[in-house]
C-alpha cells in the first residue's frame, strides 16, 4: 500500500508488514480474555502504545463506530484496524483470526463436555485465570479512561452512564442512543461546549510518531458505491450458499435452514453485547426449539466466559448442542452446527465494517461528528466500568444470599496481578500462564474444589 502525497507527511511511523500484523491478530485470538474491555485494552496496548500503528484519536474514532453496531465490538474493532492497515485482506485476516482460535477451543471443549463431562484440573486453570483477567480489565479501564476523559463533562457523563447501567439496569443501546441525542442537542443549542471539548481533546492528543494518525489520508479507505455494491452482493452470496449445500448434502435441511436463519437474526440484534442477546437466544432455543436444556445453556455460558474470544461465541456452543441433540448424539452434526452458527453470527460483522468504515473515515475532519463521538466515548467508559465491576463481583464473591462469601485467593490474586503488570511491567501473556498455574496449584493443594 502506497500513501499519496498528502498522506506522506502524516504517516510518521513505518507501515507494519502484513505478516507482522497477521501474527499479532493470531496471537490476539489466543489471549483475548476479559470480555470486550480486556480485548480492547490488549489491542490498545499493542497497536497504539507499543507499535504505534494507529494513533489514539484514530483508535477511539474506530471504537466509537464499532460500539454503535450490533455484534461483538472488539472483533469489529480488530477488523476495522486490520482494514486501516492493509485494506480488505487486512480486515478479513484480523476479524477471522480474532475468533478462529476460540472456535476450535470451544469445539474441543464442547466435545469433551458431551463426552466426558467436566474436568476438574481444567476448571482449576481457569480459576487462577479469572482474577488475572479482572486485573487486565481494570488496567484497560484506567488506560482508556485517561485518554478518553479529557474534561469534567466527560467524567460526569461516564459516571452517569455507569449509574444508569449498573444501578437501574438501563439497556446499553438505550444509553448510547440517549448519549447521541444529548450530543446533538448540545451541538445545536450549546455549540461552544462541544467546541471547547474538541479543543481540549486536540490539545491532549499527541499524534506524532504513528503510522496512521488523525490527519492520515489512506487511498484504500475512500468510499465507492461500486465497491459497496460488490461487497453487499458477495455477502448475500456467502449467506445463501450454505442453504444450497444443506439441501444437497445433509439430512433434514429444514433444521439447518432454521438454525441459519435464527442465528442470522440473533446477529442483527446483538446491541449491547452477548449479555443483551443471550436471554432471547435462551428463550427461543431452549423453550421453543428444544435444541438444548436450560442447564446446558448455563454450562455453555461458563465455557464462553472461560475461553478467549468474544463472549458471543456462546452461540457457537448452542449451535453445537443443537446439532448434537437433534441428530441423536452425533459429534459430526454437532461440529457442523457449531461451524454454521459461527459463520452466520460473524458474517454481518464483516459487512458492517467493510461497508461502513469508509463512510466513517470521511468524518475524520468533521468537527461536529467528532464532537458527538467523543461524547459517546465518555459514555462507553462508564459501560466498561460496569463490566469491570460486574466481572469483579462474579470472581471475588462466591454463592448468593446468606451463603455469599469472599474468595480470598481471587481477591488477593487480583491485587497481585495489578502490582505485577502495572508496577513491575510483567507482560500480559506470561502473567496469564502464571495465573493459570496458580489456579492449578490451588486445586492440587485442596483449597479449590470445582463444583
Amino acid at each position: 500500500m502506497q500513501a499519496n502525497t498528502s498522506a506522506t507527511t502524516t504517516l510518521s511511523s513505518q507501515q507494519p508488514s502484513f505478516r507482522e500484523a497477521f501474527f499479532f491478530w493470531l496471537k490476539l485470538g489466543f489471549i483475548s480474555f476479559g470480555g470486550p474491555a480486556g480485548q480492547i485494552g490488549i489491542m490498545h496496548e499493542f497497536v497504539v502504545d507499543q507499535k504505534k500503528w494507529v494513533s489514539e484519536a484514530r483508535f477511539l474514532h474506530a471504537l466509537n463506530y464499532c460500539m454503535l453496531l450490533p455484534g461483538p465490538e472488539a472483533q469489529q474493532l480488530a477488523t476495522y484496524i486490520g482494514w486501516l492497515l492493509h485494506g480488505v485482506r487486512g480486515g478479513l485476516a484480523a476479524g477471522i483470526l480474532f475468533v478462529l482460535p476460540s472456535v476450535f477451543i470451544l469445539l474441543a471443549l464442547s466435545i469433551v463436555y458431551v463426552t466426558y463431562g467436566s474436568i476438574p484440573w481444567v476448571a482449576a486453570l481457569f480459576y487462577g485465570l479469572k482474577p488475572a483477567v479482572v486485573a487486565i480489565v481494570v488496567l484497560a479501564l484506567i488506560k482508556i479512561g485517561k485518554k478518553a476523559l479529557v474534561n469534567w463533562q466527560h467524567y460526569g457523563l461516564a459516571l452517569l452512564s455507569f449509574i444508569l447501567i449498573y444501578f437501574f439496569n438501563v439497556p446499553f443501546p438505550l444509553i448510547i442512543l440517549a448519549t447521541i441525542v444529548l450530543a446533538v442537542i448540545l451541538l445545536k443549542f450549546f455549540p461552544g461546549a462541544l467546541t471547547e471539548q474538541a479543543t481540549d481533546e486536540k490539545a491532549a492528543a499527541d499524534e506524532t510518531g504513528y503510522y496512521i494518525n488523525a490527519a492520515s489520508v489512506l487511498p484504500h479507505t475512500g468510499f465507492s458505491w461500486k465497491r459497496v455494491t460488490r461487497q453487499v452482493a458477495v455477502a448475500l452470496l456467502l449467506w445463501a450458499a450454505p442453504f444450497v449445500l444443506f439441501y444437497v448434502l445433509l439430512p433434514d435441511h429444514d433444521f439447518w435452514n432454521k438454525l441459519s436463519i435464527f442465528f442470522t437474526q440473533a446477529a442483527l440484534v446483538t446491541f449491547g453485547g452477548a449479555y443483551a442477546v443471550l436471554p432471547y437466544v435462551a428463550q427461543v432455543t431452549v423453550e421453543k426449539f428444544n435444541w438444548l436444556s436450560s442447564f446446558q445453556m448455563i454450562d455453555g455460558l461458563a465455557l464462553g466466559e472461560t475461553t478467549p474470544g468474544p463472549l458471543i461465541m456462546v452461540l457457537a456452543f448452542v449451535g453445537f448442542m443443537a446439532g448434537y441433540n437433534h441428530f441423536a448424539g452425533s459429534l459430526l452434526m454437532g461440529t457442523l452446527g457449531l461451524l454454521t452458527t459461527t459463520f452466520y453470527t460473524f458474517l454481518p460483522c464483516f459487512l458492517f465494517i467493510l461497508v461502513g468504515a469508509p463512510i466513517i473515515e470521511r468524518t475524520q475532519s468533521n468537527t461536529s461528528v467528532k464532537a458527538v463521538l467523543s461524547i459517546v466515548t465518555a459514555a462507553v467508559v462508564g459501560v466498561i466500568l460496569n463490566l469491570t465491576v460486574y466481572f469483579g463481583r462474579a470472581v471475588i464473591f462466591q454463592g448468593s444470599g446468606e451463603g455469599l462469601a469472599v474468595d480470598y485467593f481471587s481477591l488477593g490474586w487480583i491485587i497481585v496481578s495489578l502490582v505485577a503488570m502495572y508496577r513491575f511491567k510483567i507482560g500480559m501473556i506470561p502473567w496469564i500462564v502464571v495465573s493459570a498455574l496458580a489456579g492449578l496449584a490451588m486445586y492440587l493443594s485442596g483449597y479449590y474444589q470445582p463444583i
